[in-house]
């Protein structure tokens, strides 16, 4: 008997089985595969480790970040690319490539650096699956390491203005989700009619910043402006997720549920900043 694979990932909202790109990839690819996963999504009661999310855990091994989770599928006999020629191989490296390059930056903007969309949907929701009062200080790092991200993948320092990049990352992603729609055309997949790595790809990048409803909504709007795109996210949610997306509360009583925690969160740390902030450094220094 083939061992267990359990998946730990941010969990889902707005019709979504995850709101987080890399969790979707992973999720993604391993419906296309056939790979049996044990879904473990994270809440406020879960104890392991954040960052490295999502991560595939077997009675050997312990895996994170997308590529390397995919990698060790493969090599379980989980392979959604065997039918793909040499130069589709390459296509898929190419187009992920410029995936993480011209439209991952975006996206981190648009969840984490946009205040009105940080405030008002990103922080509220990731603070309501981690315990407290973690749920106060997390969230804000984890907008601080985005922030680094966009700016050492655009070739500055972290330190640099942001805003003196951000024309041009949003630039770069329209021409990117451009140029997939281009590839894409009238085809299902991106390579025919049956999926592979590359849309497992695309669709976690897209997939959020499609349903997920944020006040600012720049790429978001160009996004919806490309209807083979939606239509491609919209086919992969109904073929492969369709029974994993039962019983979830809807998008509207989530948010109005996530702000209502926050609004508490925020109460608590007016009346005791230093010592939440003292918990705060000790848990993250104690490892938990």
């Amino acid at each position: 008997m083939a061992a267990p694979l359990e998946l730990s990932c941010w969990g889902g909202g707005w019709g979504l089985p995850s709101v987080h790109s890399e969790s979707l990839v992973v999720m993604a690819y391993a419906k296309f595969s056939g790979a049996p996963l044990k879904v473990n999504v994270i809440d406020n009661t879960w104890r392991g480790s954040r960052g490295d999310v999502p991560i595939l855990t077997t009675e050997d091994n312990i895996v994170s970040q997308p590529a390397k989770i995919l990698n060790f599928l493969r090599k379980q006999k989980y392979n959604a690319d065997y039918e793909l020629s040499a130069r589709q191989g390459a296509d898929t490296l190419a187009y992920i490539a410029l995936l993480e390059e011209k439209l991952l930056p975006a996206v981190l903007h648009t969840f984490w650096v946009e205040n009105d969309n940080y405030f008002t949907v990103t922080k509220p929701w990731f603070a309501s699956r981690i315990p407290f009062p973690l749920s106060l200080i997390l969230p804000g790092r984890m907008s601080k390491g985005a922030l680094n991200r966009i700016l050492l993948t655009r070739g500055e320092p972290p330190l640099y203005h942001l805003q003196e990049v951000e024309a041009q990352i949003y630039r770069d992603a329209k021409e990117c989700l451009n140029l997939l729609s281009h590839r894409l055309g009238t085809s299902q997949f991106f390579f025919g009619d049956m999926p592979s790595t590359l849309d497992a790809y695309v669709f976690g990048f897209l997939a959020p910043l499609y349903k997920v409803r944020f006040p600012k909504v720049q790429l978001q709007e160009h996004l919806k402006q490309l209807s083979n795109l939606c239509r491609f996210c919209d086919d992969i949610l109904n073929s492969y997720f369709r029974h994993s997306l039962g019983g979830k509360l809807a998008p509207l009583q989530l948010s109005f549920i996530c702000v209502e925690y926050l609004h508490i969160l925020l109460g608590l740390y007016k009346q005791n900043s230093l010592l939440i902030e003292e918990v705060c450094a000790l848990s993250l220094n104690a490892g938990l």
